[in-house]
């Protein structure tokens, strides 16, 4: 796992979600949500989300290598956009705090390598994510169609996770070029029973849109699904996969890992 912050600081002033983002292409997502659950509603306005704990929400990032996966989660956490590519090693880390219909929620973007050599260390990264990212290059069609493969892997072990097909690096399409490639983006996104975003890091442009829908989609989802099977208290979402006590805990099990299948 390369570097990442590990100090979580308070809920800055634009990660806070009181209404529920958009779909990008809202008559062809799978997702037909445009409000929180009656139940999710009144659940956080009697401040009873505690009973059901919770607490973290865990994303992926899957994609062929150089699709942009580490631009795009550098411009959404620290809105930076660094031209010079640096190809992650292994597993990249990034943790962000939210307050949706004023509960706090910490979510976990795992941002895994596209190389082949790396692919075993990332895929055991996959496991109970909510939402699963599989990233595409508008300007590769090649890494287009690779991104069957990439959900069918990272989805494998999952149960029922928000999906969403993103492509990257729109800046770099003209209008009509770019119109082209989404008619086919389009019928990937059906295919996959995912969501379709397109977004630049350069530019800025759908990049905390489409992660707010993404935490929307989330917390719904999961928060209901927990209010109506009544877990126990002390059950947090992801909890039984990663815990999140401190920053050293991360690197233990990362140095513990056998690395033998990726040399």
């Amino acid at each position: 796992m390369s570097g990442s912050r590990t100090m979580m600081s308070p809920v800055a002033a634009d990660r806070v979600i009181t209404t529920f983002a958009p779909a990008f292409h809202s008559e062809s997502s799978p997702y037909q949500k445009v409000n929180f659950h009656p139940k999710v509603k009144a659940a956080c306005t009697e401040n009873r989300t505690g009973r059901v704990g919770l607490k973290i929400t865990k994303a992926v990032l899957v994609g062929d290598v150089a699709t942009g996966k580490t631009c795009l989660v550098n411009r959404f956490c620290h809105d930076v956009f660094d031209r010079d590519y640096k190809a992650t090693i292994g597993v990249d880390f990034e943790v962000e705090k939210f307050s949706v219909l004023s509960i706090p929620i910490t979510l976990q973007i795992w941002d895994t390598a596209g190389q082949e050599r790396f692919k075993c260390i990332a895929a055991s990264y996959y496991r109970g994510a909510q939402i699963v990212i599989v990233a595409f290059d508008l300007t590769e069609e090649e890494s287009l169609h690779h991104t069957v493969e990439w959900m069918t892997t990272a989805t494998e072990h999952c149960n029922e996770p928000t999906k969403i097909l993103l492509g990257t690096k729109k800046d770099l399409l003209s209008p009509k070029s770019y119109a082209e490639v989404e008619v086919v983006a389009l019928k990937y996104a059906k295919r996959l029973g995912a969501e379709y975003w397109a977004t630049s890091s350069k530019t800025g442009e759908n990049v905390q849109d489409f992660f707010f829908r993404a935490v929307c989609l989330s917390f719904d989802a999961a928060l209901i699904r927990e209010l109506e099977s009544g877990p126990p208290a002390t059950k947090a979402i992801g909890s039984d996969l990663i815990h999140i006590g401190n920053s050293s805990d991360l690197y233990e099990k990362k140095s513990k890992k056998n690395l033998k299948c990726c040399k």
